[in-house]
């Protein structure tokens, strides 16, 4: 079976996904569409895709286009989500889900009413530490785990400062503005990819930016917020608690490790520092960097990606490591471009087999808000002077 997909949005992060989409053997044609027309031509020309659309309307109601991929802007997924799935398009997404908890329900709704393929790009999931604690979890190794961090740090001033300009045109500094708690899939994700349970409640303190150029200043931002830098203490289910960093002002070379992870059981450990990491339990300590540790891009391929940040051009091209195990992907894929610690050729894979197999893909719609209510409520409760706050959670994905 194979299917044809179309990409919302031919932004800098797009082009990773159309090329690989164009490579599956279970996609038949990628398209692609864009509010700036001269970038899907360009995606579509650079790639050897189909063709390109007018609009995101003129895609949906094509009988050409069996599936959508949305990278739009950050805070405009939720929308675009359900109005594709009611379409009746299967949904790959970008993260975050959705940016308050009522976008999240229409899209749970809307998945379960159509019995469509909705998956979440997040690629902490394929962390490679993650996918190692993942592994000593099926192992039953930490015990009973009762404590996890994680941490995104990624400064503004390493490739997000070009990021929001190429994509904010001349009011991208009332988009840079975006509560970095309404981003929080690349340190929750990672510590519930292989934790596995829900945050239950929260309380986080926010810290009021100090730069003074515009950006994090509430009368310039649409999102009225002046938080750089954020953390939030939760409570999960079952018992136990999880701490996550969302920094966007911090002296640390993001381009190294943008997403560490570390977690606490009562028989063992896992800890993932900047450029180390170590699984340790009473009989000692063990390094793992060697396991976790992504194959570098060349120069050559980070050359490709000349209208990107240097500074991101790390996370955009970055293979497999070790603990991954590539036996499940594609032929196709090997030796192809691959990003963010080796994830993208696994979410890639996981929502074209969930569309052509109809089964539910790893993160799926429900998994995705438990990625991602955590930290509209953590923003809240920042609001509210570190409020402990409720969660709400949409249950467990069905069977």
């Amino acid at each position: 079976m194979s299917f044809s997909i179309a990409m919302i949005g031919a932004g800098q992060f797009a082009g990773s996904f159309a090329h690989l989409f164009q490579l599956h053997p279970g996609v038949s044609a990628v398209y692609a569409t864009d509010v700036i027309p001269e970038r899907a031509t360009e995606l579509v020309e650079k790639y050897g895709l189909a063709g390109t659309f007018a609009s995101f309307d003129d895609a949906l109601a094509s009988s050409d286009v069996d599936a959508v991929a949305i990278f739009t802007q950050r805070w405009s997924h939720g929308p675009l989500v359900v109005k594709a799935l009611e379409a009746g398009k299967h949904v790959y997404s970008a993260v975050p889900m959705a940016i308050s908890a009522e976008e999240i329900s229409r899209i749970i709704d809307a998945v379960r009413r159509t019995g469509l393929t909705y998956l979440m790009g997040e690629t902490s999931h394929y962390n490679p530490a993650v996918v190692y604690a993942r592994d000593m979890l099926a192992k039953n190794e930490f015990g009973r785990i009762f404590y996890a961090e994680g941490d995104y740090v990624h400064d503004m001033d390493l490739g997000f400062y070009d990021a929001y300009k190429f994509s904010g045109g001349e009011n991208w500094k009332a988009t840079a503005s975006y509560p970095p708690m309404l981003y929080p899939t690349h340190s929750i994700g990672g510590i519930l990819g292989a934790w596995q349970t829900h945050a239950t409640s929260v309380s986080a303190i926010g810290v009021s930016d100090d730069r003074g150029d515009g950006v994090f200043d509430r009368e310039v931002s649409m999102f009225d917020n002046d938080f750089s830098n954020m953390t939030g203490l939760f409570e999960v289910a079952g018992g136990g608690s999880f701490r996550v960093n969302e920094f966007r002002r911090v002296g640390f070379p993001s381009f190294i490790r943008e997403s560490r992870f570390r977690w606490f059981g009562t028989e063992a450990t896992f800890e993932e520092m900047t450029t180390t990491a170590y699984r340790q339990d009473r009989e000692g300590v063990t390094d793992v960097s060697e396991e976790i540790e992504p194959r570098k891009a060349s120069e050559e391929e980070l050359a490709k990606l000349a209208d990107v940040s240097p500074t991101l051009r790390d996370a955009f091209l970055s293979g497999l490591a070790p603990v991954h195990d590539p036996s499940r992907l594609p032929a196709e894929f090997a030796g192809a471009p691959n990003g963010h610690e080796g994830s993208h050729h696994f979410l890639c894979d996981d929502f074209v087999t969930a569309v052509n197999t109809g089964t539910l893909p790893p993160v799926n719609a429900w998994q995705a808000a438990r990625y991602t209510l955590p930290g509209i409520y953590a923003l809240e409760s920042a609001r509210r002077g570190g409020e402990r706050l409720t969660i709400d959670d949409f249950g467990d994905a069905p069977a």
